[in-house]
């Protein structure tokens, strides 16, 4: 009962902050902010606005289904008919339990494919920004659920062997090598991984080279390389970030990017971006996330000798892989109501962020720079300030630059 209800008050609240959401941004539709006047056409804002409106609409009907697709999993019986398929073929429990969960994702991801599809061929094509085909699509999709095999088998045959073998405290043993397994990952995502979907090359422009390795110089900042993503091969957004760990940190432009934004502006956002290396928010970030899920994993091991923890959700049938299962889908609802403070957070560091992009770089740069993507990317000037609480890690963008322009002036 505890569950049904968090899930349909989470459900309830999703839906009615995304009515809210749609409201505020049409009765704003029809006036640039005043901040934003000069820069930020009419149609522009507008734009922004009915993509906002498209993504909620459809949002909404995301919100209901994922509702009644789990119920479908735990009350329906779907968890149970997966489990008895796979305990029919007479393998052992360990291979029973990884293709247990693993079968139980491949089925989300054909579940949820309809709403990617529509995302992606209908509503972003309809606003210019999917450059993706079909084939693009179903080749990333496979190359997806190949990776998921080859690193989730062995991740999970671990996990399940230390459930089964490490007696009472195997909750922290497995955090540990979660813990183990997410650093290893955060090296290795940006060599290994990235470029089997994307091409990056070195960046060419030598004069913008040039003037990014002085600001890594200025910053302190150490990585492998500079590089360029192939990102309008599948997109029209635009972005840049840094990626990995030691010997394989990485700062990577999206092409899109490149062609959007000037040089100084590419160093303002590059400056944003060291700002949150210099400030340690990635291993701050880590740092929580870790604590997080020690919390969870020893919930989890209390709860999962409990018959009711199977049962209340809807199954009887107790094992390790089912206890995984039943835990991945009870804490994204119950971790619902974690998103303010989470939200909070990052927000504290995209500030602090640019605090440290104001003092390395030019303000006013970064600025522009900022309204430049928020046009280019058809984000809304004007979100609900409830809902961006709840859901934007970003601060919104009439908030953002007036903090930038206390800064600069």
């Amino acid at each position: 009962m505890l569950f049904i209800v968090v899930l349909v008050l989470m459900t309830a609240i999703e839906l009615w902050l995304s009515l809210r959401q749609s409201r505020y941004v049409w009765r704003h539709r029809d006036a640039v902010p005043e901040a934003f006047k000069e820069q930020i056409s009419l149609a522009d804002h507008q734009k922004a606005a009915n993509y906002t409106l498209a993504k909620g609409k459809v949002g909404r009907f995301e919100n209901v289904f994922g509702m009644l697709v789990l119920l479908g999993w735990t009350f329906g019986g779907g968890l149970a008919v997966l489990s008895g398929l796979w305990a029919e073929t007479g393998w052992s429990d360990m291979t029973i339990g990884i293709a247990f969960i693993l079968s139980f994702f491949v089925i989300s991801s054909i579940i949820d494919l309809p709403f990617s599809l529509y995302r992606t061929f209908k509503l972003e094509a309809e606003y210019g920004f999917n450059h993706s085909t079909l084939g693009l699509y179903f080749s990333d999709l496979l190359k997806q659920m190949v990776l998921m095999i080859a690193i989730g088998a062995p991740l999970l045959w671990g996990a399940l062997w230390l459930m089964g073998s490490a007696g009472e405290l195997w909750w922290l043993y497995l955090w540990a090598a979660w813990i183990g397994f997410t650093v290893l990952m955060m090296w290795a995502y940006p060599a290994f991984i990235a470029p089997i979907f994307n091409q990056f090359t070195p960046l060419e422009d030598q004069a913008l080279k040039a003037r990014v390795e002085n600001l890594l110089s200025r910053c302190g900042f150490k990585s492998q390389g500079i590089f360029v993503m192939d990102g309008s091969r599948r997109s029209g957004h635009g972005n840049a970030y840094f990626t990995g760990l030691g010997s394989n940190k990485r700062i990577v432009f999206f092409d899109t990017l490149l062609k959007t934004l000037s040089e100084d502006q590419i160093e303002a956002v590059l400056a944003h971006e060291l700002g949150h290396f210099r400030r340690k928010h990635v291993i701050k970030n880590m740092v929580v996330m870790a604590g997080l899920s020690l919390v969870s994993l020893a919930l989890l091991g209390w709860a999962i000798a409990e018959p009711w923890f199977y049962q209340g959700l809807g199954v009887t049938t107790q094992s390790h892989a089912m206890a995984l299962v039943l835990f991945m889908i009870v804490v994204p609802v119950f971790g619902f109501f974690m998103h303010p403070v989470m939200t909070a957070l990052s927000r504290k560091y995209e500030y602090e962020a640019d605090d440290y992009a104001a003092s390395v770089s030019n303000g006013e740069d970064l600025i522009a720079a900022l309204v430049a993507l928020y046009q280019e990317n058809a984000s809304t000037l004007t979100p609900d300030p409830l809902v961006s609480a709840m859901y934007d890690s970003h601060p919104p963008a009439t908030l953002r630059v007036a903090h930038l322009e206390g800064k600069t002036a």
